[in-house]
């Protein structure tokens, strides 16, 4: 075999590992000027590397691909459910078939059912906000259309490390205030512990003579 076809050989077989590597990968690094760059090539060696983290409340640890990040920025997706809810059990599972990070937000008391209302819904359940758009009950048609059309990409392509947060209150309790402690009270011992004047017993500075 001549020099030319071996390395024409040793080409064509690195076209097609750069070639099967970029499709499956997105990087993104700082360059020297500080500048981000996005890209299906590795980045130099000398760049800062920066890792693309999950969003909507999942696994940090895990990143996402590149299209499905900027979705869940410009996005997000939370989801209202309550307990014993049949539709809001399918909605649930619809999103994680379709592979969509989302945060769930339980609806269980007055406090709940006022940030509802704030968030636009109307008591039916289940609510879904994706981004600005809204939608009352599920209608797994107009959930695909709002998606589609909030860029998310239309088969699943989550990674399988990712984990989802668990459901919290739409309306979280509030801290409860610390306690206060007569006893810390400055003074308040000291005034607890002196005995108290005999009736009729005139009290005066040292020195002073009535």
């Amino acid at each position: 075999m001549t020099v030319a076809k071996k390395m024409a050989g040793t080409m064509m077989a690195l076209l097609l590992c750069a070639g099967g590597a970029g499709a499956q990968q997105m990087y993104k690094w700082v360059d020297a000027s500080g500048k981000v760059t996005f890209s299906d090539k590795p980045p130099p060696a000398n760049a800062k590397p920066i890792e693309i983290k999950a969003g909507a409340g999942g696994a940090a640890t895990v990143p996402l691909p590149y299209a499905l990040a900027q979705a869940v920025r410009a996005h997000p997706v939370v989801l209202y459910t309550r307990n014993k809810c049949d539709y809001c059990d399918q909605g649930r599972t619809f999103l994680k078939e379709r592979g969509i990070p989302f945060i769930e937000k339980t609806v269980q008391t007055g406090a709940d059912e006022i940030k509802l209302k704030e968030a636009g819904g109307d008591g039916r359940m289940p609510f879904i906000k994706i981004g600005r758009a809204k939608s009352t009950g599920f209608e797994p048609a107009a959930w695909n259309s709002m998606l589609t059309d909030a860029a998310y990409p239309e088969k699943k392509i989550l990674p399988s490390g990712y984990q989802y947060a668990k459901p919290s209150p739409a309306s979280p309790p509030e801290p409860e205030a610390p306690k206060t402690d007569d006893k810390g009270k400055p003074g308040e011992a000291d005034r607890k512990g002196a005995p108290a004047p005999a009736p009729g017993e005139k009290t005066a500075p040292p020195g002073f003579v009535f």
